[in-house]
């Protein structure tokens, strides 16, 4: 993502907002990142896949069915700690 801080930000309005449209603008205060500016289209995008997201209480029942079922790799069974 491209980055730039505030103060440019303010200085070169224009050109950032031309980058903007092209892909998400990160801008900085203080080395900390503090907002990111793009396009329209790129903010109704991301707002329609959150509203795709689903809970995992809204699962079909085959769904939750299968991950009850599901085992993991033994070469992964040193994670199980971290579920103790």
């Amino acid at each position: 993502m491209a980055q730039t801080t505030a103060l440019e930000f303010q200085r070169k309005f224009g050109e950032f907002q031309h980058q903007a449209q092209r892909e998400p603008l990160e801008i900085t205060r203080h080395g900390r990142r503090e907002l990111v500016l793009m396009s329209a289209d790129h903010y109704d995008w991301l707002k329609a896949a959150a509203q795709r997201t689903h809970r995992t209480a809204d699962a079909l029942s085959v769904v939750i069915d299968a991950v009850e079922r599901a085992e993991m790799d033994p070469a992964h069974s040193d994670l199980d700690e971290l579920l103790k």
